[in-house]
């Protein structure tokens, strides 16, 4: 069974970068959809971008054209670049693992990395 840790998390001026990764143990993560969420204080979760096993990718509306997902399968790891960060971007994002981006079912979910985008 695939376990997922998620890091590079942190404080960033709006206007800044950060890149976040997921990385994946037990199991080869190339095979599984690997999601980032994110749950802002006093919000529901949501969906950022995932990515699948052939590397397409899909992002909310709201991170379009800022933030950047992909995976590096030799690293058993996939990376959610982000760029142009707001401070609606605050929350702590974690990554799943599913085996298809066509089920809701989540096998694996990390433990969070904290982003908090403030001046």
């Amino acid at each position: 069974q695939v376990q997922l840790v998620e890091s590079g998390g942190g404080l960033v001026q709006p206007g800044g970068s950060l890149r976040l990764s997921c990385a994946a143990s037990g199991s080869a993560a190339s095979i599984y959809t690997i999601s980032w969420y994110r749950r802002a204080p006093g919000k529901q979760r949501e969906s950022v971008a995932f990515i699948t096993s052939g590397s397409s990718t899909n992002y909310a509306d709201s991170v379009k054209g800022r933030f950047t997902i992909s995976r590096d399968n030799a690293k058993n790891t996939v990376y959610l670049q982000m760029d142009s960060l707001k401070p609606e971007d605050t929350a702590v994002y974690y990554c799943n693992a599913r085996r298809s981006p066509h089920t809701d079912i989540v096998v694996a979910w990390g433990q969070g990395t904290q982003v908090t985008v403030s001046s």
